[in-house]
């Protein structure tokens, strides 16, 4: 780069220089009067994502745009407009604005967590805040933020000018501020002091006891936005809350979620955004590609990630077991999540965090992955700029915003792109030097008036050689030292004694013509200069790019699991002939005969039935029932299947966290099960509220979720609720013994029999409560109570408190003492779900006896047979055969334990659980009678979809292992050229059940 100063008066040049910067900082020393005043000419300058100008000027004075145009037409104009300007040529170069990242904590200390002793249940943050320290709205970054050279430059470093920074700590994580990467005081730098507000799934430093679980993280979420209005707008709120005043005054500016993890947690903040009526930003995890259609239905703006996973080292072949087909595919696919976001009509932006040294890189290779080139430069500074309402001064190089820009060698999205400056606010951040001026080429020398010589200087601009020849082209002996435009050379012949040696030093005027002075071994002084007669030809064959996009094997499956499907199953019509069907129904067992499913419902059931357009299956010597339905489940479940830090958790859902990418859909589809309640654990009296679903594989959490389902609860009786099988550390929360568990039980019901009153005359007043809203719901039958019981007493002592305060318990699960108080169950009117043969696991379940589900049965129980556990569930259909060995009960009763029968305690038997026209088409066909140990399932449906097929199983199984063998040969072929890689590490596959301690039950 070569820099210019044209020639002006004193006063020309004075005149354009400003009085003083303005501040109200005094200044220990002189002031610096000298203006930032800057023209950049022959530059490609990107003005925006979508307007570049060809070799063009930009003028840059007192940190701001001045004008951006043509490098003619400011040539024509300087001397009279750009007094005082300094030039900087920028022949070749390219401008861009510098990018912008909207995640960021630059400049903002990390929280650590303390360790804590014992166990913490309220806020140990003093003052007038709210009641759970992982709400924090109340930190704002423009209090914390101050400039760190060394990170301002690791970002600059990347192309970047500015960045929204925040504490990244806590549930509601406060303000961030936008601030520009300029080494300079923070009121210089701070371009606003509330740019967004942050919110995540992650409870950071806090130690605080409450939520212990991704639905208890929600809950408080929902919760507390319900807070804050009721503190906004009631005219009776006695307290002081300041975290509910600034959480309230920071609801009109940008909304930020970080929802990191996979998409299914975008999918929950987005709907948590859309109960409140706000809609987030949401910072992605990068694996938004999986389900790129309902990324682009929450219609929200993404932050994405430009982390890619490194492949595997998977040399050892055992330990290659360890990496999932889901990671494989993720190492090979996650560098097209934002073209594939692009593709379908997705905004988004990009952040740096955690790619640092990475970043372009993975940029560059995003682009190689699809993206366009405009849509990232969008990405980067349109975008970001535009959603938090700063593109007014940040985001494009348009006259009057801010000089945030960059100078590259060439295209920035080419990988051998090299980033010289990064001028943030005006001021400049050397980040490489320049390309050496190309002096390569052949040059005759003359010394003197006489003697003529020939130099060619090659090689490359950063080490160009240099050799000297007679005019006979014999090369003769030399040295040379190329420096700052200055040249030493000195040469002889070895071989012709009349070229003694000569030394010469002098200047390279510019790329044709180098002059100096030599001397002569004599000590004569001689006059030299050569000129430039033919421009260096480069030989060397140049880089070929495939244009190609890189070549991937790996399909998006719906769930992106093994034994996906790359599209979602459509219910065709079917007919299966000549069956043994199970009705459930008065009809009993009817052999040979025939069953029509039409639009996701059974149509009809008989003989010799006919159907034109239907997929037709020989039932021949098979098996037809109703699908299993668990009554009690745990699979499918997100980070924790308890909430258990209070004795209430009603408020939490486990419908917030159905995990529809749980491999156990697919395993309890070839056990049967079509249908499952997901139960909360049992580490409180109160546990939180159940979810309904089919287990429709590849279908979204929503999708899978019954319709029109009556609303249910989890409570639990004995060990689990009052602790005693927790340890030593836990022996603070209330209850402690089971008196106390019959105690929550009253003052609960009896706080939400008042909650119901205030609603009733102070409607508009009244704090919405999440948890008294669902107990309320209780009291007035519209959900329905499971609870985990085991001792007669405490069952008794449960269905007491439902008489005293008007309500039935619905269901008692595990129950496994219950054939002692059958008579009293049948009288409260209870249903009854318990395992076939459990028994002696721990002390309250010693009296179990493998009996107990066949007597409730004949005491005129609804009894059904539940699995609680992911393994058994693929086995119910034995576990009901049990009851046939032990309680002597016929099959069709043993049958209905694991259908009819929990769908009716569920309130779903108009629905489901048996075969009858106009039910829904969950159809299990077996290869024997179900009851059978041989029995094995052959094809699941659920809604009328195929889901299940055992042939198509034994082919998927195929192609996963051919799958698996070519991701492992280009983890290999990466290996071998060098990149790095990450050790596989054995996986413990995550299982919820109740019966365990309570961290997983």
């Amino acid at each position: 780069m070569k820099h210019f100063f044209f020639a002006l008066l004193a006063f020309g040049f004075f005149q354009n220089l400003s009085a003083q910067k303005e501040t109200t900082f005094k200044i220990n020393g002189p002031d610096d009067y000298r203006e930032n005043f800057h023209a950049f000419i022959h530059a490609t300058v990107f003005v925006s994502y979508d307007k570049k100008i060809e070799d063009a000027t930009l003028i840059v004075k007192e940190g701001k745009i001045v004008i951006v145009e043509s490098t003619a037409a400011f040539q024509a104009a300087a001397s009279q407009k750009y007094k005082g300007v300094i030039v900087h040529d920028l022949k070749g170069k390219l401008i861009y604005p510098s990018f912008i990242d909207l995640y960021s904590d630059y400049g903002v200390s990390e929280v650590k967590k303390e360790n804590k002793q014992g166990v913490q249940y309220e806020s140990n943050i003093k003052g007038a805040y709210g009641w759970n320290q992982a709400i924090k709205p109340y930190i704002n970054a423009s209090d914390l933020f101050k400039t760190t050279s060394d990170k301002a430059d690791e970002m600059r470093k990347n192309g970047f000018g500015a960045v929204v920074s925040h504490q990244k700590d806590g549930i509601a994580r406060g303000t961030g501020a936008l601030v520009t990467l300029a080494d300079d005081r923070e009121n210089f730098v701070m371009l606003s002091s509330r740019a967004a507000t942050f919110y995540s799934f992650n409870k950071g430093s806090s130690t605080q006891e409450y939520p212990s679980s991704l639905m208890g993280v929600i809950a408080l979420l929902r919760q507390t936005y319900l807070d804050a209005a009721w503190y906004k707008n009631s005219k009776t709120a006695k307290e002081l809350n300041l975290s509910l005043e600034a959480w309230n005054q920071t609801q009109s500016i940008p909304q930020i979620f970080d929802a990191s993890g996979n998409w299914l947690k975008a999918l929950r903040a987005d709907k948590v955004g859309d109960e409140f009526g706000v809609q987030y930003i949401i910072k992605g995890h990068g694996t938004e590609y999986q389900r790129a259609d309902e990324i682009k239905n929450t219609k929200a703006k993404f932050i994405l990630p430009l982390v890619f996973p490194k492949p595997y080292d998977v040399e050892n072949p055992y330990k290659a077991n360890w990496v999932s087909t889901e990671d494989m595919r993720h190492w090979e696919l996650a560098p097209s999540n934002a073209a594939l976001l692009s593709k379908a009509g997705v905004e988004f932006s990009f952040t740096a965090t955690d790619a640092k040294d990475d970043f372009l890189k993975n940029l560059r290779t995003a682009v190689k992955y699809g993206l366009s080139e405009q849509a990232a430069l969008k990405a980067l500074t349109y975008n970001p700029a535009n959603w938090i309402g700063a593109y007014q001064n940040i985001g494009s190089l348009d006259v009057g915003k801010w000089a945030n820009f960059f100078i590259a060698s060439k295209n920035i999205f080419d990988e051998k792109a090299i980033i010289y400056e990064n001028w943030v606010q005006g001021r400049k951040y050397k980040i490489k030097d320049f390309e050496p001026d190309d002096y390569r080429g052949t040059y005759t020398l003359k010394i003197g008036q006489n003697e003529l010589f020939k130099i060619t200087a090659k090689g490359t601009l950063e080490k160009t050689d240099m050799e000297v020849f007679m005019k006979d082209s014999v090369k003769l002996k030399s040295n040379f030292k190329l420096s700052d435009k200055q040249i030493t050379l000195s040469f002889l012949s070895e071989k012709d004694s009349t070229i003694k040696l000569h030394r010469l030093s002098g200047v390279i005027e510019n790329e044709n013509i180098w002059t100096g002075k030599g001397q002569r071994p004599d000590g004569s002084w001689f006059n030299w200069k050569a000129e430039k007669t033919k421009s260096f030809q480069d030989t060397s064959k140049p880089e070929v790019k495939d244009s190609i996009l890189p070549k991937t094997i790996s399909k998006i499956t719906f769930p992106f699991l093994p034994y996906g499907n790359e599209t979602l199953s459509k219910a065709d019509a079917v007919l299966i002939t000549n069956a043994t069907l199970w009705t459930n129904e008065s009809d009993g067992i009817l052999k040979s005969t025939d069953i029509l499913l039409r639009n996701g419902k059974i149509e009809k059931t008989g003989k010799n039935l006919s159907c034109a357009d239907c997929k037709t299956i020989d039932g021949s010597n098979k098996h037809v029932t109703s699908g299993i339905i668990d009554e009690h489940s745990h699979i499918a479940i997100s980070e924790g299947v308890n909430e258990g830090t209070e004795s209430s958790s009603a408020e939490v859902r486990i419908g917030d966290v159905v995990n529809s990418e749980d491999i156990n859909i697919y395993r309890q589809l070839a056990g049967g099960v079509t249908a499952s309640q997901l139960l909360h654990g049992s580490a409180n009296p109160i546990g939180g509220q159940s979810a309904m679903i089919k287990l429709k594989w590849g279908f979204t959490p929503e999708q899978m979720k019954i319709s029109g389902a009556d609303g249910f609860i989890k409570f639990a009786l004995g060990e689990n609720v009052k602790q005693s099988n927790w340890g030593e550390r836990y022996s603070i929360r209330y209850p402690q013994t089971r008196m106390g568990v019959e105690q929550t039980y009253v003052n609960y019901f009896t706080k939400a029999r008042e909650y119901e009153r205030n609603l009733k005359f102070n409607s508009t007043d009244t704090r919405r409560d999440l948890e008294l809203d669902a107990l309320s719901e209780i009291l007035n039958k519209k959900r329905f109570i499971t609870c985990h019981s085991y001792v007669q007493s405490e069952i008794n002592m449960l269905m007491h408190v439902a008489d005293s305060f008007g309500f039935k318990v619905n269901t008692f699960t595990h129950i496994l003492e219950g054939y002692k108080v059958a008579d009293k169950m049948k009288t409260h009117g209870v249903n009854a779900s318990t395992f076939a043969d459990w028994w002696a696991y721990k002390y309250e379940v010693i009296d179990a006896i493998p009996q107990n589900a066949a007597i409730l049965t004949k005491a005129g129980i609804n009894t059904a047979i539940n699995s609680d556990d992911a393994e058994m569930a693929r086995r119910l259909n034995q576990e009901a055969a049990k009851s046939v060995k032990y309680g002597k009960l016929s099959e069709e009763e043993a049958w209905k334990m694991v259908a009819l029968n929990p769908a009716r305690m569920l309130h779903l038997d108009k629905r489901m659980g048996s075969l009858k026209a106009g039910k829904d088409a969950d159809v299990v066909v077996w290869s024997d009678n179900p009851l059978s140990i041989y029995a094995v399932v052959e094809k699941t449906f659920v809604d009328g979809l195929l889901l299940y097929d055992k042939n198509t199983d034994e082919v998927k199984q195929k192609e996963l292992q051919t799958e698996r063998a070519i991701l492992i040969e280009k983890m290999l072929a990466d290996k071998k050229a060098g990149a790095p890689t990450q050790s596989p590490k054995p996986k413990k596959e995550g299982s919820y059940s109740c019966g365990e301690d309570h961290e997983h039950n």
